[in-house]
């Protein structure tokens, strides 16, 4: 009897010291997601300083967690804020890092879009553009190895709608750009598809089509206005300004600088705001 017993006792001792199974943990690998997404959106709407922050804690976590897709993707959108901050340099090493770790682990989207990245920063400085035929062809090669990812996609039809802009191919680059609305559309990214409409907006003012520049500033004003981007809405009426001084309308320009100046000033931005001010001599 006494043993029994004493073999229930130690049946339910094992039972309770035995790890609950709780399978896969996801809770690091959230909350890295998480910051990656809050860091990309304070990047859209211009606060470079705050998604360096976050972005900075997001490639933290992503070491931690030891996620190979987060390790890539924290880094190459962190390294993205450093390129618009213009450190340049730290931003290709960290691209390049990007691309090592996906090539080590033999993950062939995630390097495609690490050389998209790394494409994008040379096409934003002197030497890449003269490179863009070359870039232009690696992008498409890269483009047909992203299948599972519509943001990646988007973001490469963007990239390749600048490569398209420096080959002076300003309906091609628009093709480009609109394959990427049409997944921000429709997938609610609106901060993504009001840019895609400033890009837009670019190729045809520098086709000389202005009227058509305006019409999408005002689809990009539109987005703008529906995320609440005040940056990006500053943004959108300094660049109807610049559009309305092309086209000879100067009382239009003037009313969009100051509109530009005023948001700029609402957000703290003397600088910008300035900046926007100085635009109205000529006008």
């Amino acid at each position: 009897m006494k043993r029994t017993v004493l073999l229930a006792l130690l049946v339910i001792s094992a039972c309770s010291s035995q790890p609950k199974k709780v399978g896969d943990v996801y809770v690091l690998r959230r909350q890295t997601e998480s910051q990656l997404d809050l860091g990309n959106k304070q990047a859209d709407r211009g606060n470079l300083e705050a998604a360096l922050h976050l972005l900075g804690d997001a490639v933290r976590l992503a070491v931690a967690t030891d996620d190979p897709s987060l390790r890539v993707r924290t880094r190459l959108s962190h390294s993205n804020v450093l390129f618009s901050l213009g450190r340049r340099e730290e931003a290709v090493k960290g691209w390049n890092e990007a691309l090592a770790e996906a090539e080590q682990v033999k993950n062939a989207e995630l390097a495609a879009l690490s050389r998209i990245y790394i494409a994008r920063g040379e096409l934003l400085t002197a030497d890449g553009k003269t490179a863009a035929g070359s870039l232009r062809d690696e992008i498409q090669r890269d483009l047909g190895l992203i299948k599972s990812d519509r943001f990646s996609v988007a973001f490469a039809w963007t990239v390749m709608g600048l490569a398209e802009k420096e080959l002076g191919r300003y309906v091609d680059a628009e093709a480009a750009v609109r394959r990427s609305l049409e997944i921000h559309e429709k997938d609610l990214f609106f901060e993504l598809a009001a840019y895609d409409w400033y890009l837009i907006a670019s190729f045809r003012s520098l086709s000389g089509d202005y009227n058509g520049a305006l019409q999408a500033l005002e689809n990009t004003i539109i987005f703008d206005r529906r995320v609440e981007n005040s940056w990006g809405l500053a943004s959108d009426w300094r660049a109807l300004g610049d559009v309305h001084t092309k086209a000879g309308n100067n009382d239009a320009a003037r009313a969009a600088y100051l509109r530009a100046a005023e948001i700029f000033r609402s957000l703290g931005n003397e600088t910008a705001a300035a900046q926007a001010l100085s635009r109205l001599e000529n006008h």
